[in-house]
């Protein structure tokens, strides 16, 4: 009770330094860089990631971009050439003139060298850049590429996707916010008793969600889809604890004359009860943290910091703002407009069998849906723009006037020689979708020794260490096709050279597709062991967390498994992500209905008016509860155009419904149908059986 009574007495030192905070918060969110490319976070020992490394040591290669140019004579192209070579960052543009003077007809390149980068109307070149793919300065020079080069060019390669994605994310997200903050707001207003408290809520949660933004300045950076859902998630997932406190505010009114007293008493209240009820969600982004593919982390450690400080702010923030409110506050309450739920409670009770039924009915099809749909999702980032965007127009020319669908890069050791250059580059190209090897060799033909050429030329893809080739292929990124070839590409790579690395895009995209693949079945168990741990804990008993748990995973196996049955296609990090935010943020339902029916049959109700009471109590809370997660996500996943930030947040709505449908239906079922197994194995409760219970028809009808 200190704690609390020192919030009351000092509300407005909290208020004004709260307010304060607000300037450095605000400094630290605009510096806060944000990373868009998801390949970036793939764990730094793989051979993909140290290849890459390798090739901006060794080269000052980075990022990679293949440029197509439409309706372009050759002076006008090397000119152009020349033009883009000026740009900051720009390393190398590789075209016919790099190797050979215009003088010299094109014609003369190996026949399958010159239709591999010629078509009727089109030519094509490479660009590398002396930065990383994602870099800010990457992302520029794709910009002035296109400023200079006009319509007629169109600029492929992963610096283009992250370029566009990064422009699209700026352009959205102060939407995304809006609409979550309006939904929210609009079910706040309908669902609470009063006309001003949703406002006050809003203020109290939008300072938190500053702090949790502002402070990730530490981190150094955070992921686009970090910041695209953090404000969102912490604005639903935190609007419970307001809730509670306000209610607990209003019940102490009646007990207390002295409005402070009635509100340090609340805070003392919420305290205990919101922060048993927000360990089990931080478990759920805390298991994020488990990730090799780092973006979990990224996400998991913003968002648990989110809802610490959203629990902070609950009991120091917003008492003193309703404290401070207190007069227009009372003054604006009305009738909640959630009918009483007895009616409902009563049938649910009297007819458990029935939902027991519906239960063991819908597990097979449910989780049948989920584990297909985790084998449907798609990796290439590309899919997540829409079909305009500069990127995607670039991508499909690629692939429908050159046959070119990804582009891998081979570091091989410099001191390999010519020949065995040629065998290991004839061996590549026999296997199923390369198109054709580029290399020093094939630009050049077998009639100029490498020896009579100038440095200048050589350099550009020979090192003292490395050489570099490029493989054009006919196979999508991410796709079976080009995971397999990419396998047959590196056993004939490590026949000639152990230590050469297959690098670019698929072949992380494949690194990403594996690592991720086992995150999915760790940061799964991680989760649901922690959160098994806290509700033992909490509960102190064996059998309920078996009973919560499993009514949250049948509802995530639903949710997960319906983009199968609707033939929907999810982005790859969605199910990681859901099925632990899922769980975290909506067990607690489960866990208010519980810790109620557990009081009630310590106190000695039957099993039956134990349940009922509980389910009646808890409709309202769950209800607020879920639909403020429903309302925060839902519009925002109407909204986007960026599917990975749409699907993640249909998820998250679809899953806030089905949860609170699974517990107000099936949890009280499987309370009434376990009723003996919790009493012997639950504390507290092992005498229920030994003493005769109130009789059910005894409760007020």
């Amino acid at each position: 009770m200190k704690f609390a009574k020192a919030v009351v007495k000092y509300r407005i030192p909290i208020l004004l330094i709260t307010l304060l905070l607000m300037i450095p918060a605000g400094f630290g969110y605009v510096a806060t860089r944000v990373n868009y490319d998801m390949l970036d976070y793939l764990p730094t020992s793989m051979d993909t990631v140290v290849g890459q490394k390798e090739l901006m040591d060794d080269f000052g290669k980075g990022a990679f971009s293949l440029l197509i140019l439409e309706d372009m004579p050759n002076k006008d192209v090397s000119a152009l050439k020349t033009q883009l070579e000026q740009v900051m960052h720009v390393e190398t543009v590789l075209w016919y003139d790099s190797f050979a003077d215009l003088s010299v007809p094109m014609e003369l390149l190996p026949e399958k060298v010159y239709k591999a980068f010629n078509t009727d109307n089109a030519t094509m070149m490479a660009v590398f850049f002396d930065t990383s793919t994602s870099a800010d300065v990457t992302m520029d020079a794709i910009r002035e590429i296109r400023s200079i080069a006009g319509k007629q060019c169109f600029v492929s390669g992963m610096s283009a996707l992250v370029t566009d994605l990064k422009d699209l994310c700026e352009k959205e997200e102060p939407i995304y916010v809006g609409i979550a903050v309006a939904l929210a707001l609009a079910a706040m207003l309908l669902l609470l008793d009063s006309w001003l408290v949703p406002f006050v809520f809003l203020a109290s949660i939008g300072m938190m969600i500053l702090l949790n933004l502002g402070s990730n300045y530490f981190l150094g950076e955070i992921s686009y889809i970090t910041k695209a859902l953090s404000a969102v998630l912490q604005l639903a997932v935190t609007m419970d604890y307001s809730i509670f406190l306000w209610h607990s505010y209003n019940e102490q009114l009646q007990n207390h004359s002295d409005k402070k007293e009635a509100m340090a008493v609340a805070i003392h209240e919420t305290l205990t009860s919101v922060v048993g009820s927000s360990i089990t969600t931080v478990a759920g982004f805390i298991a994020l943290c488990f990730m090799t593919f780092t973006m979990g982390r990224d996400l998991g450690i913003v968002m648990a910091k989110g809802v610490i400080l959203g629990v902070i702010g609950c009991v120091t923030v917003l008492p003193s703002l309703i404290l401070c409110f207190d007069k227009p506050l009372q003054a604006t309450k009305h009738r909640s407009l959630i009918p009483d739920s007895t009616k409902l409670s009563k049938i649910v009770v009297k007819v458990f069998p029935l939902f027991l039924g519906c239960f063991a009915l819908i597990i097979p099809p449910a989780y049948l849906g989920y584990e297909k749909a985790n084998g449907e999702v798609y990796y290439d980032m590309g899919e997540c723009l829409p079909k305009d965007m500069a990127y995607v127009i670039a991508n499909a020319k690629l692939h429908d006037d050159f046959d070119i669908a990804s582009t891998h890069m081979v570091l091989v050791d410099a001191s390999l020689s010519q020949k065995e250059v040629k065998a290991m580059t004839k061996e590549m190209e026999q296997v199923s979708g390369v198109k054709y090897v580029v290399g020093l060799d094939s630009l050049l033909g077998s009639r100029v020794p490498e020896e009579f050429l100038p440095e200048s030329v050589t350099s550009k893809l020979k090192s003292g260490k490395w050489q570099l080739l490029l493989i054009n292929s006919k196979f999508k990124v991410a796709s079976d096709e080009v995971n397999g070839q990419i396998n047959e590409l590196n056993y004939i790579l490590k026949k000639y050279d152990q230590g050469g690395m297959l690098i670019g895009e698929a072949p992380c995209m494949k690194d990403m597709i594996e690592t991720t693949d086992h995150d999915f079945k760790v940061v799964n168990m991680v989760s649901i062991l922690a959160i098994f741990v806290i509700i033992a804990l909490v509960e102190k008993s064996v059998s309920l967390p078996f009973l919560l748990i499993s009514v949250i995973e049948v509802a995530i196996f639903i949710n997960l498994g319906l983009p199968h049955y609707l033939g929907q296609s999810l982005p790859f990090i969605a199910p990681i992500c859901i099925s632990t935010i899922q769980l975290g943020a909506t067990v607690d339902y489960a866990i208010l209905m519980t810790t109620r029916y557990k009081a009630e049959r310590i106190a000695g109700e039957a099993k039956q008016a134990s349940v009922l009471t509980a389910l009646k109590s808890s409709i309202p809370s769950i209800i607020v509860s879920g639909m403020g997660l429903f309302a925060a996500t839902f519009g925002v996943a109407l909204y986007s155009d960026i599917d990975i930030i749409s699907s993640m947040c249909m998820l998250m709505a679809r899953g806030a419904v089905i949860s609170v449908l699974m517990v107000i239906f099936i949890l009280p079922a499987l309370l009434l149908a376990f009723d003996r197994i919790i009493c012997d194995t639950t504390a507290n409760m092992r005498h229920i059986y030994h003493q005769p219970p109130k009789n059910w028809e005894e409760l007020p009808q």
